[in-house]
């Protein structure tokens, strides 16, 4: 108890610290990221002493695995640390797997974010978008001039498809159909968001999907095609 009583009280310490020294960055004369760290070192600095110490008390081959057993527990912390951003990454994977959709979001080395559309089943590239503060299912078209919007998907986002005109001809997967020009003043990809996108809105029964065109895909710094993952990046 006395041990974790220690430990408990320099975390506390610690943390104390850190967020007094938030506004100026330094902690006795260190960066708020390296004492950090420090302070994060201390209970396994702690653990590691009491593990030798209490193997010390018996024959040198327990003192021997004592040692042993510490310096792996401490190994897999640091791995864990070490490999934090891995870690998510691999777990946005598996969430994406599961949950066909789901946009990945990845660190690039540079620090930018980068967002992982995967292939469906089906063979094709589909993610769900906000759409107007709505999750939509959407099919990646970079073949289509702009983003299409279902006349169902229109009316869960809010618009009125009753009271718009149709005026432009556009090729669906059914065939030859009318669209009404609209503007959504909001759509996003996990990180990525646009503003005033320029949209249009099918007929009734004449798409069954809505389609993220190049209105939106052409705003991007970056767009990759490989064999089964799609990267877009802001």
């Amino acid at each position: 108890m006395k041990l974790l009583t220690i430990i408990l009280v320099c975390l506390g310490i610690g943390l104390a610290l850190l967020i007094f020294n938030d506004s100026s960055g330094r902690t006795f004369g260190m960066a708020n990221e390296d004492f950090g760290r420090l302070v994060y070192l201390i209970p396994i600095a702690a653990l590691l002493s009491a593990g030798i110490l209490q193997g010390r008390r018996g024959p040198i081959g327990q003192v021997v695995r004592q040692f042993a057993i510490w310096l792996i527990i401490i190994l897999g912390l640091v791995a864990a640390y070490l490999y934090r951003d891995d870690a998510r990454s691999f777990g946005a994977r598996m969430t994406a797997g599961l949950l066909p959709g789901t946009a990945v979001v990845v660190t690039t080395s540079d620090g930018s974010n980068e967002v992982i559309i995967h292939k469906t089943r089906s063979g094709h590239f589909q993610t769900n978008v906000s759409v107007e503060g709505k999750v939509l299912p959407m099919l990646v078209d970079t073949g289509a001039s702009s983003v299409v919007l279902s006349y169902e998907d229109a009316r869960a986002i809010g618009l009125d498809p009753t009271s718009l005109s149709y005026t432009v001809s556009v090729m669906t997967a059914n065939g030859a159909a009318m669209a009404a020009p609209v503007r959504l003043s909001e759509m996003a990809i996990g990180p990525i968001v646009r503003r005033d996108v320029r949209a249009m809105v099918a007929e009734r029964g004449k798409l069954d999907e809505s389609l993220l065109g190049m209105t939106f895909l052409s705003t991007l710094d970056y767009l990759q095609m490989r064999t089964d993952e799609l990267r877009l990046r802001d």
